[in-house]
């Protein structure tokens, strides 16, 4: 999908142009949604569970300073080098800065999507230094040069036909193969080789555990620690609100976690890593980039405590029926609507807009963000600051003066049903993106207003 057009509703329109694409995306998200409801009403302390991540990371937030400072401290006396990083500029060049120092031009990289935000292997490939995803679904993704759609299935806009030609292509499967086992043994062929030669590697970091300095990455392929533990050089890449206080936290957080997102029991891994083995270079960069600006915002502060499960995505049905490449940000959805305008209010100020606010994301967010109010939040800002669509700001002004006014709103009324009766074409038009989608009602005999007063007369 071209990304060219930088607006949610024209990048939905291109991808609504295939029907049946939209139609089992839709389906196939809504049905890990039914996994994870059916996994959280096996838990009888669910929403024990949910309530205890909430304030767990309520402290966090209250106390990140002293949490980063701790976990530093503790890191270090590990034997891991810390680095810090303000912005994506910074994380970028800290990466690069230590692969150049260890004569790196070739690594491989687990699933982070803080480096999709940071752009770290557009990032890298201009530095001539070669990057390789081994998850699966970013791997699918980064062969057909698109970027993720999804934070914890990447590739779920792609179908197993394509996918099979994109290995034909790139891999040298057989021409027409779309079976997945065949593929994912392809795959795995094709990344054993990698994993073997590559003398870096980087991860991403679920969790950070102040008390100890240890991280955890959470995987499903195991892709994390195989590259982890064969590289000379492993790089943890994470936002600075990943940390936890105690590693007794770690519990809640790893029953709610793949719950949510896939609807299992447990994440397949769930790895540890606290010291570099002997002979290795561990390093964790500590990114910023906008978190603590969010951090200031009182309204916006809790979108902080977010996990990564993605089951506000599996919900939404604006997601489900748009795809991820309409959000135009690495991560999409409705948490991503609330994180991308924090970071450019500009670009993104066409996502809060993306939502029908029917609250779906907050009911299911395992550390209950209150994401549909954060949304309607959003909206109120841009418009105040300025960024808002100048045909939404126009019509809400229309709207403001016909909803304050008794008599203008009664007229306007009377003047519309007289349109849609006698010169429907002043509605039924390209104009009205209702009319494009949907049948207009017939027009009523009169209003609600006339019909109450009459028949309130009549009684």
């Amino acid at each position: 999908m071209s990304s060219a057009t930088k607006d949610h509703a024209g990048l939905a329109d291109i991808f609504n142009q295939d029907e049946e694409r939209v139609n089992w995306h839709d389906e196939t998200l809504w049905f890990v949604r039914a996994k994870r409801d059916k996994a959280a009403h096996n838990i009888p302390e669910w929403e024990s569970l949910r309530e205890a991540a909430s304030l767990i990371k309520n402290n966090v937030l209250s106390n990140l300073h002293d949490y980063l400072v701790e976990f530093e401290t503790q890191a270090q006396k590990n034997g891991v080098t810390v680095h810090w990083a303000a912005n994506a500029e910074e994380h970028n060049q800290i990466v690069h800065r230590i692969l150049k120092a260890h004569g790196v031009n070739r690594l491989i990289k687990s699933k982070s999507m803080l480096t999709e935000e940071c752009h770290l292997n557009e990032y890298l490939k201009n530095n001539e230094i070669e990057v390789i995803d081994t998850d699966l679904g970013e791997r699918i993704v980064q062969l057909a040069q698109e970027p993720p759609s999804h934070i914890v299935l990447p590739c779920i806009h792609k179908k197993k036909e394509e996918i099979g030609e994109l290995f034909h292509e790139h891999l040298g499967t057989p021409e027409g193969m779309a079976d997945p086992v065949f593929l994912t043994a392809a795959a795995r062929e094709h990344l054993r080789e990698t994993f073997l030669t590559r003398k870096a590697a980087i991860t991403g970091v679920n969790f950070a555990v102040a008390e100890t300095g240890e991280f955890v990455v959470c995987t499903n392929e195991g892709n994390a620690d195989m590259g982890a533990h064969l590289a000379d050089v492993h790089i943890a890449c994470m936002g600075i609100e990943k940390i936890i206080p105690k590693r007794r936290n770690l519990g809640v957080f790893l029953r709610l976690l793949t719950r949510s997102a896939t609807g299992q029991p447990i994440t397949t891994y769930s790895s540890h890593f606290k010291k570099p083995r002997p002979g290795q270079e561990m390093h964790i960069v500590l990114v910023d980039n906008g978190r603590t600006t969010q951090l200031s915002r009182p309204d916006f502060r809790n979108s902080l405590k977010c996990i990564r499960c993605a089951a506000c995505m599996n919900t939404c049905p604006v997601y489900r029926r748009s795809g991820g490449h309409s959000y135009h940000t690495a991560v999409a959805g409705p948490i991503g609507s609330i994180l991308a305008p924090n970071l450019d209010m500009r670009e993104y100020a066409d996502l809060p807009f993306a939502s029908t606010l029917c609250g779906s994301c907050s009911n299911v967010c395992p550390v209950k963000i209150n994401i549909h109010e954060q949304l309607y939040k959003w909206r109120q800002v841009i418009v105040k600051e300025g960024y808002a669509d100048p045909k939404k700001k126009i019509a809400m002004k229309a709207m403001e003066f016909t909803l304050s006014s008794p008599f203008v709103y009664k007229n306007a009324g009377k003047a519309g049903r007289w349109f849609m009766k006698h010169a429907p074409f002043t509605v039924n038009n390209k104009l009205n993106l209702w009319y494009q989608h949907r049948e207009m009602p017939e027009v009523p005999e009169q209003s609600f207003g006339e019909w109450y007063k009459k028949n309130k007369k009549h009684e």
